[in-house]
């Protein structure tokens, strides 16, 4: 039996009490995918299977996920299309279905909140597939891959986000996964498996259809986000040992000409399309053009640590403790792209400056004899700092470390001046190029006319707001030219001069920067009214205002099951099946620390109950003046208390809650039980308190793909 290299565009699921049976209804020369209940033993069938209690369609297999007491089977039911790339048509999950093994779940408050933290992942993180196209890869990546391969062996690991949950069926396929002892060719490889092996991406998307000076093109932009180091803002900083950085993505703007298959069209199964194909150019060539940045954390260990103050404890390791994993990461980045410019957006004064001093020193680490430039000027004492290789053919010869100050070079609303920035990085970004190719329609086949052989990597502290402005000036810079080069505008004009285009260039990469930003921090990107608009307004600030203080609560009491969730899904952490052991969710904080916060809330519900309350016109005052005063006292010191010892009252994460949180919250331990007024009651419980954030590190392990 030969492989199927796409995946199904139709499945059907067939359930029965003993098996639930997977089957293609628009190929059914092909095998049925079975997975048995409730071992989860995979086998294909080649025919059909009988006693199945219920049929119903879904969109594809997210994967299969083992929590602490069942498996479960994540399919995807309903998918909403967003338009289609070069004819392939391109899907954004909506919904999705957790199918268990077992036909009696058994009930386990760990078990229940390990589903609640998958599926809040699942509703709020963007995930995007194709049946036909394989997004996880820039067009470059595309064109220098094996078309043959079936498209999840095709797919980018850092970018296949559901790599780890899609394992069972990865390693039957192989010949080395689960199979039950009817499974046919067992310890074989399974080809047949290919078809069911849907990649998905994780990040923005956003293809739209337009003009350009009367031109027809179609503006596509995609962010892909790493599926490695993945987490939250103030829980994911800085890079691992295996040289993976946080919030690492890569963002591809392209252009297509000629491309008449824009329009959209929902799921079918084998509904005349070829491969997912759909019609034809009129005999036109159809001309690709992409651009492919990054962005990603500065590569040294830190971290900021949270607690409950607005600006975190920004702690930094020794720099040469992280050489040999910013020595992997770069190995890889330049692999993968050719020359990096490293543009680092940094404050250079303040608390930021360590971040910069420390990425400055490992640049200097591993370029051997770098040639340094600093320039000021009227706002700043360092405008720019640059560190060049002396020579080009030594190990780390391809990175161009480029500071900008950012920050003082454009406060005031001097948004322009970021243009400085950009004319140092013309030269390169001139012979970086850009991937161009072209479709002939007489072979089929994408024909590569350029590549582009240099990318730019900007980070910020959080890689989002800074860095989303440059992206986006960047990206501007690129498409003009690609236009101009294509014909489509005379040399001096921009493509900003058409309005429309302009604003919707605007937009869309504004869009991308609140995706990004929603996706990493949890709410959407500051600054985006300069991206949509070009200039900095009232509104915009007042809405940076609000998405600044809901970051500071959501980072502090809502990251830390959303680093949870992001574990949980992508191998991270493995649950545990022990059952009947100390739950891993509960909190095991003595009840003392627990309880102030619900005397805070009451004190100020009795305050303002006694100020508002009528009183009768010969009523004494001093009592109630007194219980005013009395409340307002305890809520004071509550206030303050919880504030002194933020880190007992941050949302840590509980499956691998980090080590610096570990000990930051048994330092503020001791210091409680030191308190005259509260470290009697605490010290009775002081074995629970002292354990209460390692519990878990017993309760699973650590797992990377």
């Amino acid at each position: 039996m030969g492989s199927i290299l796409l995946p199904f565009r139709d499945i059907n699921v067939h359930a029965s009490t003993s098996h639930y049976a997977f089957t293609s209804p628009s190929t059914p020369s092909a095998p049925t995918l079975v997975v048995e209940r409730p071992s989860g033993d995979l086998r294909l069938n080649d025919g059909s299977l009988l006693g199945t209690k219920r049929v119903s369609s879904i969109a594809g297999i997210l994967g299969i996920i083992k929590l602490k007491l069942d498996k479960y089977i994540i399919v995807i039911t309903k998918a909403q299309p967003m338009g289609r790339l070069k004819s392939h048509m391109v899907y954004k999950i909506i919904a999705t279905e957790f199918l268990p093994l077992r036909e009696r779940p058994l009930h386990d408050p760990d078990e229940d909140t390990y589903q609640s933290l998958l599926k809040n992942l699942l509703q709020n993180g963007p995930m995007y597939f194709s049946y036909s196209f394989d997004i996880t890869n820039s067009f470059q990546r595309q064109s220098q891959s094996d078309p043959l391969e079936p498209l999840w062996k095709r797919a980018d690991d850092r970018f296949f986000w559901n790599r780890f949950i899609q394992t069972d069926l990865i390693d039957f396929r192989s010949g080395g996964g689960s199979a039950g002892s009817g499974a046919r060719h067992h310890g074989s490889q399974q080809p047949g498996v290919d078809a069911f092996i849907l990649p998905v991406m994780f990040g923005m998307m956003r293809i739209t259809p337009t003009r350009v000076k009367s031109t027809s093109l179609t503006f596509v932009l995609i962010t892909r986000r790493s599926r490695h180091r993945a987490g939250t803002r103030y829980l994911s900083r800085g890079i691992d040992d295996e040289g993976h950085v946080s919030n690492f993505n890569e963002t591809e703007q392209i252009i297509i000409l000629n491309d008449t298959s824009g329009s959209l069209g929902g799921f079918a199964g084998g509904g005349g399309m070829e491969n997912g194909r759909a019609g034809g150019n009129n005999g036109q060539e159809v001309q690709v053009m992409s651009y492919v940045q990054t962005r990603g954390s500065v590569p040294v260990y830190w971290v900021e640590v949270n607690t409950l103050h607005y600006v975190p404890n920004l702690q930094i390791r020794g720099v040469e403790t992280a050489i040999e994993a910013a020595r992997k990461h770069f190995d890889e980045q330049i692999r993968l792209y050719g020359e990096n410019y490293l543009v680092n957006l940094v404050n250079q004064k303040g608390r930021e400056s360590r971040v910069k001093d420390a990425y400055e020193q490992m640049v200097r680490f591993l370029i051997a004899s770098p040639a340094e430039e600093k320039m000021a000027d009227q706002y700043t004492s360092e405008k720019l700092h640059i560190v060049e290789p002396a020579h080009k053919n030594q190990e780390f010869g391809r990175l161009h470390y480029l500071y900008f100050d950012f920050h003082n070079e454009t406060k005031g609303l001097r948004w322009h001046r970021a243009q400085i920035l950009l004319d140092q990085l013309k030269q390169g970004l001139m012979q970086g190029q850009y991937f161009r190719g072209v479709d002939m329609p007489a072979q089929g086949q994408l024909e590569v006319r350029n590549q582009q052989t240099a990318v730019v990597r900007t980070n910020c502290m959080d890689c989002l707001d800074r860095t989303n402005v440059v992206q986006t000036m960047i990206a501007r810079w690129t498409l003009t030219r690609q236009l101009i080069d294509l014909g489509v505008l005379q040399p001096g004009q921009s493509a900003d001069d058409d309005g429309a285009f302009r604003n919707l260039f605007r937009n869309v990469w504004a869009d991308n920067a609140d995706v990004v930003s929603k996706s990493y921090s949890g709410t959407g990107a500051l600054k985006t009214d300069f991206t949509r608009t070009g200039q900095r307004t009232r509104a915009g600030m007042v809405q940076d205002l609000n998405n600044s203080i809901t970051r500071y609560l959501r980072n502090n009491f809502a990251d830390g099951p959303r680093q949870d969730g992001f574990d949980l899904f992508l191998g991270a952490y493995l649950p545990s099946n022990h059952i009947g052991g100390p739950l891993l969710f509960l909190d095991r904080r003595p009840i003392i620390i627990q309880s102030i916060p619900y005397v805070l809330a009451a004190s100020c519900f009795m305050v303002l109950v006694a100020s508002f309350t009528r009183r009768l016109p010969n009523s004494t005052l001093w009592p109630i003046r007194i219980f005013i005063v009395l409340w307002f006292v305890i809520g004071i010191w509550c206030l303050r208390f919880i504030y002194t010892h933020g880190m007992l009252y941050v949302n840590w994460p509980k499956l691998n809650t980090p080590k610096w949180a570990i000990d930051g919250y048994q330092e503020t331990m001791v210091s409680v039980r030191k308190d005259k007024l509260l470290g009697q009651f605490v010290t009775r419980h002081e074995r629970g308190a002292s354990n209460a954030r390692l519990n878990h590190l017993e309760e699973g392990k650590k797992r990377i793909q």
